[in-house]
């Protein structure tokens, strides 16, 4: 075998480790009983000691030293692998086993804090985690910015710098549009009705297969914080209910759909090599967010799912499918990021960015987390905190220390914006199909112009291809001003 197949092999191996560790992520969030906890932190960090040490072999530099790629998917492979090699091989394996450890303990520390509404049981391990996280970003960041070299494992090429002026230049006019949303004469009333659960998801499932959700691939759970996980040929999605919101159930559950199809949608010739996953996560994001608002919450697909959810739960007090779209679309500023309107939505993001930028930059102490967030949502949201599950503790991401992530969450709706553009210009019945229930010409052209080509090309490079022109953020400005304006009336 040459170099380069001995490389590929070996990969393969590391690839199907990294999903079994995945996998036990999952369990650990849908299925695992609470008393296994402690050991299952010791499983976590004895599989991500292997797997550190087989992404930092030796043999893996020689491989990739003589490595000859038979074509430009095979050198997008040794790119990647190399960019891995070096990145991991600068990580102290203690660090990687100990990160592992501590942030399997954290996620069922911060889920039972969050339900008791106790900051101080979770802080001080929170301050663990972004202790060890700053040492990675130090071994990481070769002097640069800290927080740089963490966000480049979710946004390869992105900068702190980069996102910030994105923000900026947002910010004006979705605090212009919000403001005048909220002034408003027309304003939809919010949904009074208890829905049950089990209907609930069963009107889920019901979404989740109208927009793709390949169920011999794939199934649905309960979770505290709604995820999808998996590759190749096993993608898991799972959602969470509150009887008195349907809303959170079943767009949760189109929202995980869109990154599940991502992963299903990949060119099976790329599974278990480092093109069989999702790019970035902001390209990720943009499958997430474009399922579940420009088409989840759109006119034609809200009449269908009007008359699915009369049919679930009689009368539920909403007059008819124009009134239901508007609710589903309705504008609030309330506390919880998941739950957020399309405006409110990036607001969140630019305050979870600013304040993790400045943990990891070392501006911000934990001590010091919940008043620094509550006092920002205060100025951004015009509303104050009163519980810390409505505040701080109500994302899972810092406890299983995915700092560099929150950023690419409105990444991903800048290039959803772009996306759905471009994929209005080049299919036609797109609303017609929507409106019986069916995203298939959608979510077809997103397989073929984005999903089938996983880890292909840099992520600014996958926007640009799939779109024909370069990813920014004015789609998405204008396809919010355009919605809101018309369902409020203004």
């Amino acid at each position: 075998m040459s170099a380069y197949d001995d490389l590929m092999a070996f990969q393969r191996e590391t690839e199907a480790l990294s999903m079994i560790a995945e996998r036990l992520g999952w369990d650990q969030e849908t299925m695992m009983p609470r008393g296994a906890a402690a050991q299952r932190a010791e499983e976590t960090a004895a599989l991500e000691s292997v797997l550190h040490a087989r992404r930092t072999d030796p043999r893996i530099g020689d491989w990739l030293a003589r490595a000859e790629a038979p074509d430009a998917v095979g050198a997008r492979a040794l790119d990647l692998i190399g960019r891995s090699y070096n990145r991991n091989a600068r990580i102290p394996a203690r660090l990687a086993a100990e990160l592992a450890r501590l942030t399997s303990l954290a996620q069922g520390i911060w889920a039972e804090a969050r339900a008791a509404e106790k900051p101080a049981d979770f802080l001080p391990t929170l301050a663990d985690v972004v202790r060890l996280k700053r040492e990675e970003a130090a071994a990481l960041s070769d002097g640069g910015d800290p927080y740089d070299a963490l966000l480049d494992d979710y946004e390869p090429g992105a900068t702190g710098q980069g996102i910030a002026a994105m923000f900026d230049r947002m910010r004006p006019r979705l605090v212009a549009l919000r403001a005048a949303v909220l002034g408003a004469d027309r304003q939809p009333p919010a949904l009074d009705h208890v829905f049950p659960e089990n209907a609930q998801l069963r009107l889920a499932r019901i979404c989740a297969t109208a927009f793709g959700y390949d169920w011999t691939r794939g199934r649905m759970d309960i979770a505290v914080h709604p995820f999808s996980s998996g590759a190749g040929q096993d993608v898991r999605i799972t959602t969470r209910i509150s009887e008195t919101d349907p809303f959170n159930c079943l767009y949760s559950t189109i929202h995980e759909v869109g990154h599940a199809c991502y992963e299903l949608g990949i060119d099976p010739d790329y599974h278990l090599t480092p093109l069989g996953r999702g790019v970035s996560m902001g390209v990720h994001e943009s499958q997430s967010r474009i399922y579940e608002n420009q088409l989840g919450r759109s006119a034609p697909f809200t009449g269908w799912l009007f008359q699915r959810m009369t049919e679930a739960f009689g009368d539920f007090g909403v007059a008819d499918a124009g009134q239901f779209h508007a609710i589903v679309n309705r504008v609030t500023p309330g506390f919880i990021r998941t739950e957020a309107d399309e405006l409110h939505y990036n607001l969140h993001i630019m305050m979870r960015f600013d304040l993790e930028r400045d943990l990891i930059n070392g501006r911000l102490d934990v001590a010091d987390l919940e008043e620094a967030w509550n006092s920002r949502f205060q100025t951004d949201f015009g509303v104050t905190v009163t519980r810390p599950s409505q505040g701080f503790l109500q994302d899972v991401h810092w406890s299983v220390g995915l700092f560099g992530y929150f950023p690419t969450y409105t990444l991903g709706n800048v290039y959803a914006g772009c996306l759905n553009k471009a994929m209005r210009a080049a299919v036609q019945d797109i609303d017609t199909r929507l409106a019986q229930g069916d995203a298939a010409p959608a979510t077809g052209w997103l397989r073929e112009a984005l999903q089938r080509h996983g880890g292909l090309r840099p992520p600014a490079e996958t926007i640009t291809q799939a779109c024909g022109f370069a990813p920014t953020e004015a789609p998405l400005l204008d396809y919010l001003e355009d919605k809101f304006r018309a369902i409020y009336g203004l």
